[in-house]
């Protein structure tokens, strides 16, 4: 087989929970040579990929990046070359966030085909998993995602007087680390300090955790509850609806609560 027929299928694996994934990202994993994927990859989801498949593990943190964008680039170049159907599996959606189209780029660049697989982006999935609208008549007219990490660890540069609209739902990835000057960017620009807010900590999967605060909250309640990465951070008005529209029993959840069940009986 030659590199024309290959193809890189930039597939998007959703926020963590095995059940979001699309029909066509389950068929591509089972029929996938080799499978490039990233850090937020949950287990349950790598246990779908067949024996035999190849696994490549090119998984970032901030500030701790294990293998280079450049360098992955080069490796699904390289593969393609090679006659491989490869699946670069990211996190949520490819393309929100995910720097899929910088390898998509790179591959256009280069003459490779490629497909994008569209996924479930956390923001859609973990709202919905901690019982939060983005949007709701009257309320919130419009949803705004954001990244609250920067290139090259350079100072935020956001809109954050149109982010301080009360009928916006702000929807921030990757804040955790740049959370104090997000806070004080929304407050300066004249947001309530009293605005709803809420961390989804792995958000979908059995360890999702859901603290509510509110904006002049966020820090203290983020050292209170120890939040860890990854989180997302949800602020609005709509973060009111997660008490009472509170569906999902996260496993761990549930466990504690058979525990606490069988002690008092």
């Amino acid at each position: 087989m030659n590199h024309k027929q290959a193809c890189v299928y930039l597939v998007g694996a959703g926020p963590g929970d095995p059940d979001l994934l699309t029909v066509k990202a389950q068929r591509l994993l089972r029929q996938a040579d080799v499978v490039v994927y990233d850090r937020l990859i949950s287990p349950a989801i790598l246990e779908l990929i067949p024996p035999g498949t190849s696994r490549i593990y090119v998984g970032k943190a901030a500030g701790r990046h294990s293998m280079p964008q450049e360098v992955i680039n080069e490796l699904l170049l390289n593969l393609a070359r090679k006659g491989h159907q490869v699946v670069r599996l990211k996190g949520g959606d490819p393309f929100v966030f995910g720097r899929g189209s910088e390898e998509a780029r790179y591959l256009a660049h280069h003459g490779i085909h490629f497909e994008v697989v569209p996924g479930i982006t956390s923001a859609a999935a973990c709202s919905a998993y901690a019982g939060i609208p983005l949007s709701h008549r009257g309320l919130a007219r419009s949803v705004r995602f954001v990244t609250g990490h920067c290139r090259a660890d350079q100072p935020l540069e956001l809109d954050w007087q149109g982010m301080a609209d009360p009928q916006t739902t702000l929807v921030i990835y990757m804040g955790l680390a740049n959370l104090a000057q997000i806070r004080q960017g929304l407050l300066d620009a004249g947001m309530a300090p009293d605005t709803p807010a809420a961390f989804v900590e792995n958000g979908t999967t059995p360890r999702q955790r859901r603290i509510l605060t509110t904006l002049a909250g966020l820090l203290r309640d983020q050292e209170n509850h120890d939040v860890q990465a990854p989180a997302l951070i949800i602020i609005g008005k709509v973060v009111d609806f997660a008490h009472e529209l509170n569906w999902f029993v996260p496993a761990d959840a549930a466990e504690e609560r058979v525990h606490d069940a069988q002690q008092v009986g």
